[in-house]
């Protein structure tokens, strides 16, 4: 049992091992690195399997075995303490492999409103539980290279949770330890919504997005605030508000008083919220009395607004289906008031016909918008427009079609300081929201950036 062949063994093992580090130093390519991680724990899995035998059935030592036990397990760890952020990389990309063959296929076997309701369940569970600490050691990774002062914010990293998936603030515990810099409740509005009539979430795989039709589903202003008021947060929190979706509303000026009547709700009950999300671009809606893109309307909201002299800023979120010149028009009545620090481009996309969308998908689907990939050359375009005329006025959230760093990365240098995500965590796994965040990190390396500031706008200048 420990002659000439476990001797053999050992030798092959650290020959290996050798090999291996020497083509990590020359070459510094990831592969390496990880293949480091995963033969050192080879040697470590042997190593206790071997002495296990020793020790418990053979009840004997060899000097040898226990020597290399020992020479195994200290390279385990001065691998994975050398190696820490690459080993957190692997951990992420097996939990992708994982998610993506595995979960994935099992979960879309499902309605989808049910998955999203089973999936919030759990996670305002964990986040109740030591569990989350597990979570965070496993999943967060951060950076001090992300982290920015926007709107007199301090955010820990860059991507955060769009509105519209945790619309009952459920979630709020367990975020931070995915990775998430900063997370947005709801909507929320004056008037609570039971949602609109089913479906109200549709998957279309081909085309990378989701059909989504919830019409501002919320518990309304007063179970929510106090709620909400009852909750610390590891990271910035927003709250976004909309116009409450009920006939009722029957022209601007009752909007408008409902609108007003959430913001004064939240004052009052003194959510530790850092910002506000004002969502003037909702697509299903079943009231179409008011509009909001006219600027006559959007001054007379915004100066209603300022009559509060809300102390935390103010976004608006922006829609992506308008011209460039009426989307300039309303960017520039935005700009007209300080109380608003920035814009969230955008929202849902419209055009069924448009060849971003697979045909046969869309048509299983009668009512609803679409989130995800379609949105995503829009929205860049926008961003770049914001970017270059207001720029030095209004900061941007970057929201739409982002599934990895690489178009996380690409908002941020056409001008956004932020970006948000739902539908890229639904198709990439939970792990994306750190995987945007290391990888991120290495891109600003290698486009010569010490930190995330100075790549905002850099191809947009």
């Amino acid at each position: 049992m420990f002659g000439i062949p476990l001797a053999l063994a050992g030798v092959f093992q650290y020959s290996v091992l050798f090999v291996i580090l020497i083509a990590y130093l020359v070459y510094r390519k990831k592969v390496f690195a990880f293949w480091l991680i995963i033969q050192s724990i080879i040697g470590v899995i042997f190593s206790a399997y071997f002495m296990y035998i020793q020790l418990g059935v053979l009840k004997s030592i060899c000097i040898y075995c226990t020597y290399s036990a020992i020479i195994s397990f200290s390279i385990f760890f001065i691998i994975n303490k050398v190696l820490r952020k690459e080993r957190f990389d692997l951990r992420l990309k097996v939990i992708s492999i994982i998610y993506q063959y595995v979960a994935k296929p099992i979960f879309f076997m499902f309605d989808p409103e049910f998955i999203h309701n089973t999936h919030i369940f759990f996670g305002e569970l964990l986040g109740k539980t030591f569990l989350k600490k597990y979570i965070n050691w496993k999943f967060n990774y951060q950076s001090s290279k992300l982290k920015q002062k926007v709107a007199g914010i301090n955010f820990i990293g860059p991507v955060g949770l769009a509105a519209g998936f945790d619309y009952e603030a459920k979630l709020t515990q367990i975020l931070y330890s995915l990775g998430f810099g900063f997370q947005t409740v709801g909507s929320i509005t004056n008037l609570p919504y039971e949602g609109n009539s089913k479906p109200r979430l549709g998957r279309l795989p081909k085309s990378q997005s989701l059909m989504v039709n919830k019409g501002f589903k919320n518990l309304g202003v007063e179970k929510m605030s106090k709620k909400l008021s009852q909750l610390n947060f590891q990271v910035p929190l927003g709250i976004s508000i909309g116009m409450s979706n009920n006939k009722s509303i029957k022209n601007t000026t009752i909007a408008i008083k409902d609108i007003i009547n959430t913001f004064k709700i939240f004052e009052k009950y003194k959510v530790k919220n850092s910002y506000y999300e004002l969502n003037i671009s909702c697509p299903n809606l079943i009231n179409t009395h008011t509009d909001f893109y006219k600027p006559v309307n959007l001054n007379q909201l915004f100066q209603s607004i300022k009559q509060l002299k809300l102390k935390k800023p103010v976004f608006i979120k922006m829609p992506i289906d308008k011209t460039d010149r009426n989307f300039l028009a309303i960017l520039k009545t935005i700009s007209q008031f300080i109380f608003i620090k920035g814009v969230i481009i955008g929202n849902l996309f419209k055009d069924r016909k448009s060849p971003l969308l697979n045909k046969q998908e869309v048509k299983k689907f009668k009512v609803g918008y679409f989130s995800g990939k379609p949105c995503e050359q829009r929205s860049n375009e926008l961003i770049k427009l914001a970017y270059k005329k207001y720029g030095n006025k209004l900061m941007i959230i970057g929201c739409g079609g982002v599934f990895n760093s690489q178009d996380a990365y690409k908002k941020i240098k056409l001008g956004a300081s932020l970006v948000q995500l739902i539908t890229g965590m639904i198709y990439q796994g939970p792990q994306v929201i750190s995987q945007i965040n290391l990888e991120l990190e290495e891109l600003l390396e290698k486009g010569g950036f010490k930190n995330i500031q100075e790549a905002i706008g850099y191809e947009n200048r």
